[in-house]
């Protein structure tokens, strides 16, 4: 290899391998073996991320192309050049999602007997019902705006669909009336209670229409001065990154309440419109709101497809995925067991969401109403705005235990949830710690406190997934249940810390960022170099949501140079290069997007036949590694070792969902090769597990 490579890895764009990875949610929606209504709700999926992208990836590059050319050559990408190449790719996706879902949703519906009408496909029975619906339940909820020398300023809210009206030709002119009007209304969803209306089904025909058609049907009967009508939509996006002061002292939540008021009014990121929508009525809604040029981004009749999360069901089961009910956990008791007396006995892994996440609010709590439990710690970091978790919690805290809750404030978008379990919490009388200043504390740990033989014993629960019911239905993840000394002691060093603010080394079986993480995963790393060059065997296998840190990319590379191989399973983001000769020929890299969200990491080191494998909560990011508190922590049961390998090994194996790096399908011949779905390998896997009842092993000390 030459000395240019050596210092010059290839690597890839952030920003365009993140949208790489949300074409792969699009690809769902375009694959005609995805059940239809699930068809659809990627296309909710694919809009939703977009949103979200543009808040805060294209906001945060927006206000970097604003530094000075000093400043921002020190960057090192120029963010206006960044900016444009992902702008030009995410035209091109949208262009690509309208065909999707004109050319091959819309059309599917239809032989599926189910119509998205629009007010132009309306018999007259239909536009009468359409037009009681509209006086009966939409009408009251409109607050039309007219855009005229009264009106200074329009203030548009984040991600709400707006609908214009412009309005011509008065049917009795008078002199002083204007012949064209412009007017705004926001399109009241969630006052409606959802986007879409279900009219009257005809034998089997099935016909729904948007909330937003329905006001364009009606629209003469709010205008009935005007002869013309026109109707659009836009949708505003704004900057969603918190701006925070993260010092020591200071009120937190008053901080983070002030920045959730500062994100509705913030920047604007991107104005989405109809391209019918006359230049008239952009120009004067630009002029209204100060938003310019470089934020208008062409969209289509409608936004917000997100709002396909509720496009109804109409009861056609046969258009969804079949229902997968939880599990029974083999070795967990049933409803009614005790949960603590069987953590005492071995350890437990949970796998969400094929087994129930009720397993962790039991165990919470029986600890709640446990006379001999003393004490209880977690981490919250996406809680559901109707948390059980947080509701043992008080039941807890009213029961006398010691509550400790850390409580990441900054967890974007969660942020008023977690803030309103906060205070709650507080006000009960619980310990509520508010993060930790210029970390996020995204590990989720959760550690009881029992007094036995006069003597206390820890009981901990260890996840890659966050103490959230609501998530717990569709991500995939991993969690841990142990009495194990050698991993409960080490969490309550970890909560040590978030109540002394002293750093934390010195671990022996968990790797704890913002602390030894790096700097144990380098060890690991270079023990498979050093394997290697060895002439034994030596491999690496890394399943994340995203692999972005430029140093760690390189110690990769540098294992593959050495003749590691190395097997990366990355959902998201992914920088590094595979496949290069001289620099990454040892690496293949695949993602998988599927029914369920894949959210658990594990890392996995060949370590000369004696395998460490390690299940976290941190990616291989810049932030997770050196900005935010994690924990990976070892699967010590062997049982349970060649349980995560398992699973690690279908996802290997899957060649109907998985593509490459360049989101190529990696499918295999149907006559020549067995097909492998691993989300359904692993419920089927987990349920003969669940038949078989495993007899408690005795866990390794």
């Amino acid at each position: 290899m030459d000395s240019t490579k050596k210092h010059h890895p290839v690597l890839l764009n952030r920003e365009l391998s993140w949208l790489t990875f949300n074409r792969r949610v699009l690809q769902e929606a375009q694959n005609p073996a995805v059940p239809l209504l699930e068809r659809v709700k990627f296309l909710a999926i694919f809009s939703s991320n977009l949103d979200e992208y543009f808040k805060v990836r294209v906001a945060t590059l927006r206000r970097l192309v604003k530094l000075k050319k000093k400043t921002r050559a020190k960057l090192g990408e120029d963010p206006g050049e960044q900016l444009k190449n992902l702008l030009d790719e995410v035209g091109r996706q949208q262009q690509e999602f309208g065909e999707t879902f004109r050319e091959g949703i819309m059309p599917e519906l239809q032989r599926q007997h189910i119509h998205l009408v629009a007010e132009h496909d309306l018999s007259e029975e239909q536009r009468t019902w359409v037009h009681d619906y509209f006086r009966e339940k939409v009408q009251d909820l409109l607050s039309p705006v007219i855009l005229d020398e009264n009106l200074h300023h329009l203030f548009l809210k984040d991600q709400t669909v707006y609908l214009t009206f412009y309005l011509s030709a008065p049917v009795k002119q008078k002199k002083h009336d204007d012949k064209e009007r412009v007017v705004v209304m926001e399109l009241p969803t969630k006052r409606h209670g959802g986007r879409f209306v279900q009219l009257p089904t005809q034998g089997e025909e099935h016909y729904v229409m948007f909330l937003d058609d329905v006001i364009r049907c009606c629209a003469h009967d709010l205008f009935p001065k005007y002869a013309k009508v026109e109707v659009h939509a836009l949708k505003l996006s704004r900057d969603a990154e918190l701006d925070i002061q993260e010092e020591v002292s200071g009120n937190m939540m008053a901080k983070i309440k002030s920045s959730l008021q500062k994100r509705e009014t913030g920047y604007p990121a991107r104005l989405l419109y109809d391209p019918g929508v006359p230049k008239a009525v952009l120009k004067m809604v630009m002029q209204k709101t100060g938003i310019g040029k470089d934020e208008l981004v062409e969209g289509s009749r409608y936004h917000n497809f997100r709002d396909f999360f509720g496009f109804p069901t109409l009861g056609l089961t046969e258009l969804q995925y079949p229902e997968q009910p939880p599990l029974p956990h083999p070795t967990l008791p049933r409803t009614g067991g005790k949960m603590l007396a069987a953590i005492a006995e071995r350890d437990h892994l949970l796998h969400l969401p094929y087994q129930s996440f009720d397993y962790v609010t039991r165990f919470i709590t029986e600890a709640a109403t446990d006379a001999q439990v003393t004490s209880i710690n977690i981490t919250l970091y996406r809680v559901a705005a109707k948390s059980e978790v947080a509701k043992a919690l008080l039941k807890a805290v009213k029961n006398g235990k010691q509550v400790t809750v850390v409580v990441e404030l900054k967890a974007r978008f969660d942020e008023e949830s977690n803030m309103f379990w906060a205070e709650k919490l507080q006000k009960a009388g619980a310990n509520v710690i508010f993060g930790i200043p210029e970390l996020k504390v995204h590990s989720k740990l959760l550690l009881i406190t029992r007094t036995e033989d006069e003597q206390n014993r820890l009981y901990a629960y260890f996840s890659t997934g966050n103490f959230n019911e609501v998530t717990s239905h569709i991500y995939a993840d991993h969690g841990l249940f142990t009495s194990d000394p050698r991993l409960t002691r080490e969490a309550a060093e970890v909560f040590r810390y978030f109540h002394d603010r002293q750093p934390k080394t010195g671990f022996e079986h968990l790797l704890v960022a913002p602390f030894e993480l790096r700097e144990k995963l380098n060890a690991l790393i270079d023990r498979e170099i050093k394997l290697a060059k060895h002439g034994k065997d030596a491999y690496i296998i890394l399943k994340l949501n995203a692999l972005q840190d430029e140093r760690m990319i390189l110690k990769l590379y540098e294992a593959s140079q050495a003749g590691v191989r190395v097997e990366l399973l990355i959902r998201g983001i992914s920088c590094l290069i595979p496949g290069l000769e001289g620099q990454s020929a040892n690496i293949q890299q695949r993602g998988m997007v599927d029914r369920y969200l894949e959210h658990a990491r594990v890392y996995v080191f060949g370590n000369d036949g004696d395998e460490k494998v390690y299940v976290a909560s941190s990616d291989w990011m810049a932030r997770n590694l050196d900005r935010r508190v994690e924990v990976a922590f070892p699967i010590l049961n062997p049982e349970l070792r060649a349980e995560v390998r398992h699973l690690l090994d279908l996802q290997r194996q899957d060649n109907v969902k998985s593509r490459d790096w360049q989101n190529n399908y990696l499918g295999q011949d149907e006559a020549a090769e067995q097909q492998v779905r691993a989300q359904f390998e692993t419920y089927e896997y987990l349920k003969k597990l669940g038949k078989r009842r495993r007899t408690p092993a005795p866990k390794p000390h």
